[in-house]
């Protein structure tokens, strides 16, 4: 680097004498929030990690940089990953796009990574379908032309000198990651070329150009350039990759995070693409560094004198910490610098491309002056609002606490609420003045419009409040967000319970019953009538229902009870459940995304029941116990698909009658989430020797399954998972026994039964077995080997084991019907033909 590091033989002294530091350990004695906001005046350098969903960032890497170095960090990531696996909870597309999106807010705020996304809304065309080999599928699938016009604006708005994509485009890579390498690669000149979209330059944005271009390389000796990023930082306790780690610990849904060790740690890089003298491989070489090297990129002499003077006074505030009585002056006085030098910058005669991009350095150092002003001033504020759920017309009161704790009279404090337009603020926005010690408050009636629009997950804030205090002529201000989201709402929440239902024509239930829960979110009692719409034929009792809801956030449940014809046509249908109250409908089910690590979110969709009829032929009195994981929903749709399911606990399996069931099923990576399943594995695997029927659905190789213990005989599931999968939800499958019982009793399972499946085949098949496992099935997708482990049977003892990796939650939750009439077959295999 071109700078000696701060405390660098300190720091090498320290780091012997922690081999491992704990991510709950405060650092005594340093002041980590003047720290985060004043290392950034050390250098005018900005970085772009671009990836495909919310945990693709390199976080040790961009920890080093943001945290160490002070360089301008950003993630840009591409979807909200939809698609993925959950391991905190059962949401999942949308809700789980959501949680993601808000992990990923909480751990940039750990590295100082400021995170954005090309996707803008939920169901954006932008959208993480799931693991996917091919970066031309991605592509396709995304609206190519779309996701590019917005990476080349977001490079135009942020313009970064350097970019690297997280992730190689080879073939081992995911196509969702190889996607995001290929259009940044491509970005690199178009972003600075005036013919690639040029509509955004008529709406007010420049060229930009960056200047250099990496990705990570694969080994030290393909690298051209390698960065220590293991250093022990003495001001937040703990090394860079530990800070990395300590924010990938915020993607709980993920599962990630690693408690590790303080030791040396080389990123290596490679340099794809440059501006630059030579190609100079060094990471920050031709690029200036701070305001000294701009000095020398600048002709004129008046304005090089200028930026040298304003280098040394931005160190000498960082040469001032942790003292903020002396450093809260010098911000104010370096605001002013930047001011005068931004407008002797305008009027310079230099080059154009030059002056651009220096005004926008002198932009991004205001904001962080601004910062350091407003931490430095030892201005305390707190935000408190009376709801954070309101209604349509509702009033609520926020108000803004101000507290000086430092030794200074802070002078003209304002304060302002920003709102949607047309919202109604009432309150009185001065302050004034503030003694050492002092507290003040302000409050503000919000009146919130008849037509406010209402809570979108990925819009701004909703209520922020905005600081303002002058000192020395120099105006500092800051934008504050509430403590949690401010979300508008239905007055009413109408979510019907089952949200899918299953009408088997084989045998149509008589009654169905449906539970309608309506929660109201208005601040005032409310009266409701509640109904279903129902298709042509069927019949509700009773034809609707009355209710009371007595304040905000009560809850009441109504039930119904559909009589569906008895010549039920097979197809989808839908069942809208609706609610009336005060000449208005509310027809919309808000789902709580409530986390201790993340702010609570909400996903609106509509309050209808998804409906299918088909055929589903079962056993009489098949009884099943199902050790549900948490990650899937396969034992409520069997139960509402009428199959006798008891959930079974960890008392049962410690000491419950096991042989009463026909079959046991375990739920996707049960053995991750429960602990009991894998204390009592053996008491399951001694029911099958017994004379059971076990089916085991899938597990990663990490999730505490044993390849030589978890199965009666071994049974090993492949890595990296990547090549162990089949992601093509149309990939061919060739039933190798089709007339094994498995594929005849007590369905009839045909081609058509492997059609119209959702997201993948298959995922985390096993790549080496025991060979007194039968396989039945074939598939693959396109240009590879043919996978045949997706199901796998062995007689154990008296009884049978079935193991598969195929999605089968993924299409029971879809309503997919040839995946329920298989994954039938499955689990009724340890019962006679009828």
């Amino acid at each position: 680097m071109r700078k000696v590091f701060y405390l660098f033989l300190a720091i090498l002294l320290i780091a012997a004498f922690y081999p491992m530091v704990g991510f709950a350990q405060q650092t005594k004695g340093q002041d980590v929030e003047l720290w985060n906001v004043i290392k950034p005046l050390d250098t005018t350098v900005t970085f772009l990690n671009t990836g495909a969903h919310p945990d693709d960032e390199r976080s040790d890497l961009l920890a080093y940089l943001s945290r160490g170095l002070g360089v301008k960090t950003a993630s840009m990531i591409a979807n909200r990953g939809e698609g993925g696996q959950n391991e905190i909870g059962s949401e999942l597309g949308n809700a789980l796009g959501i949680i993601r999106s808000n992990e990923m807010i909480e751990a940039s705020k750990i590295t100082g990574v400021k995170a954005y996304h090309l996707s803008e809304t939920t169901n954006d065309t932008i959208y993480d379908f799931g693991f996917s080999k091919s970066p031309e599928e991605t592509l396709e699938k995304w609206d190519e032309e779309v996701t590019y016009k917005r990476l080349i604006k977001f490079i135009r708005t942020y313009q970064p000198d350097i970019v690297m994509p997280s992730f190689r485009n080879v073939d081992s890579q995911h196509g969702h990651h190889r996607a995001m390498t290929i259009l940044s690669k491509r970005a690199f000149k178009d972003a600075g070329d005036p013919t690639v979209f040029p509509e955004q330059l008529e709406n007010g944005l420049n060229v930009w150009q960056p200047k250099k271009l990496y990705v990570p390389a694969e080994s030290e000796e393909t690298a051209t350039t390698s960065i220590e990023i293991g250093d022990y930082d003495p001001i937040y306790g703990m090394s860079y990759p530990q800070l990395g780690e300590k924010s990938r610990y915020m993607h709980k849904s993920q599962g990630m995070g690693n408690d590790i060790p303080v030791e040396p740690r080389q990123f290596h890089l490679k340099l794809i693409n440059s501006t630059t003298p030579e190609n100079q491989t060094d990471l920050f070489a031709g690029i200036p560094y701070d305001f000294d090297e701009w000095a020398k990129v600048i002709t004129d002499e008046r304005l090089q004198t200028k930026l040298g003077q304003l280098q040394q006074d931005l160190d000498s505030i960082i040469d001032l910490y942790p003292n903020r009585e002396a450093i809260f002056p010098k911000s104010q006085q370096a605001l002013k610098q930047v001011e005068n030098i931004y407008n002797l910058t305008k009027k310079a005669s230099i080059d154009e491309a030059t002056k651009n991009d220096l005004l926008h350095k002198l932009e991004i150092k205001k904001e962080q002056l601004q910062q350091v002003s407003f931490v430095s001033s030892s201005l305390e504020v707190e935000t408190s609002i009376d709801t954070y759920v309101l209604t349509q017309g509702e009033e609520t009161e926020v108000t803004i606490q101000f507290t000086n704790n430092g030794d200074s009279k802070i002078h003209h404090i304002n304060a302002s609420l920003i709102t949607p337009d047309n919202w109604e603020v009432n309150g009185n926005n001065k302050v004034k003045h503030l003694k050492p010690n002092e507290t003040k408050s302000v409050t503000y009636t919000v009146t919130v419009p008849q037509d406010a629009k209402y809570f979108k997950p990925y819009a701004e804030p909703t209520i922020q409040a905005s600081i303002t205090f002058k000192e020395n002529g120099v105006k500092s201000s800051q934008v504050i967000d509430l403590d949690n989201s401010v979300a508008v709402l239905p007055e009413l929440s109408i979510t019907p319970d089952p949200v899918n239902l299953t009408v088997n024509t084989a045998n149509v239930q008589e009654e169905i019953p449906v539970t309608v829960k309506v929660k109201n979110y208005a601040n005032e009692k409310n009266q409701a009538t509640v109904s279903l719409n129902l298709p042509d034929g069927w019949i509700s009792e009773p034809a609707q229902r009355d209710i009371t809801l007595t304040d905000r956030f009560d809850e009441k449940e109504v039930t119904f009870t559909l009589r569906p014809p008895s010549n039920v046509a097979e197809g989808n249908f839908n069942i809208e459940a609706i609610a009336k109250s005060n000449g208005k409908q509310f027809n919309t089910t808000v789902q709580e995304i409530s986390y201790d690590h993340i702010n609570d979110s909400y996903y609106q969709y509509p309050s209808t029941i998804n409906g299918v009829a088909f055929e589903l032929l079962k056993p009489d009195n098949l009884k099943v116990g199902y050790i549900e994981s948490g990650f899937d929903k396969v034992a409520d749709y069997l139960i509402d698909a009428g199959f006798d399911i008891t959930k079974l606990d960890e008392e049962d399996l410690i000491s419950a009658d096991l042989s009463k069931y026909d079959t046991i099923v375990t739920g996707i990576r049960a053995s991750l989430s429960r602990d009991d399943l894998v204390e009592n594995n053996d008491r399951l695997l001694e029911y099958v020797e017994n004379g059971g029927h076990l089916v085991v659905q899938y597990h990663k190789p990490w999730d505490n399954w044993d390849s030589k213990t978890s199965a009666p005989y071994p049974l090993e599931i492949g890595q990296p998972s990547i090549e162990w999968r089949v992601t093509d939800e149309n990939a061919e499958v060739t039933v190798t026994k089709p007339e094994h019982k498995l594929f005849n009793y007590p369905n009839k399972i045909t081609d058509s039964d492997w059609d119209n499946w959702v997201q993948e085949r298959g995922l985390y098949f096993p790549m080496n077995w025991d060979e007194r496992y039968e396989t039945f099935v074939t598939m693959k997708d396109p240009g590879e080997e043919p996978f045949n482990g997706g199901i796998l049977l062995t007689e154990y003892g008296e009884g049978t084991y079935l193991y598969t990796n195929l999605v089968f939650y993924r299409q029971i939750d879809n309503q997919v019907p040839g995946g329920y009439r298989i994954f039938t077959n499955m689990i009724s295999y340890g019962v006679e033909d009828e």
